[in-house]
């Protein structure tokens, strides 16, 4: 997952190899904390092949994070990227989150429109230099109670 991540980043959106390290220690983090019924990782299959991923960290009370979502480009369009944040938002309410986090780039349009269409709200955008180029990074929430 972290090299696909990595690959894909860098061949539709030109990221350096600094995408991919951050993702490694995302996932390394994950992996060294992750608590049953507080965090959440799901991926999603196709005829048994990986095809995407999603992951639910807690980060304050009452706080939630989306991270890492993706889709590979060959399962796009049928619905796994909507299906993943569904997957996620739903363990985030039951397991008693009030609101949800996440952070992206503006240049992810088909992300960011099933983050709007699934009830995210942005709520701030900031543009920068990151990963030899420059972003919009943009950090998106949902209320989870309403």
């Amino acid at each position: 997952m972290i090299q696909r991540h990595g690959a894909l980043y860098a061949a539709e959106h030109g990221l350096d190899g600094g995408f991919e390290l951050d993702v490694a220690d995302i996932v390394v983090q994950l992996l060294r904390r992750f608590t049953p019924g507080r965090d959440f990782a799901v991926i999603a299959e196709i005829d048994g092949v990986p095809v995407g991923s999603a992951f639910v960290v807690g980060h304050a009370p009452g706080v939630a994070k989306l991270r890492l979502v993706i889709v590979d480009p060959a399962a796009r369009g049928h619905g796994v990227g909507r299906q993943l944040v569904e997957a996620a938002l739903g363990f985030a309410r039951g397991a008693g989150y009030q609101r949800m986090t996440l952070w992206t780039m503006q240049m992810l349009t088909a992300a960011r429109h099933i983050y709007a269409t699934s009830g995210f709200r942005l709520i701030r955008s900031v543009p920068t230099r990151a990963y030899g180029r420059d972003v919009v990074d943009e950090t998106w929430e949902i209320d989870l109670l309403g």
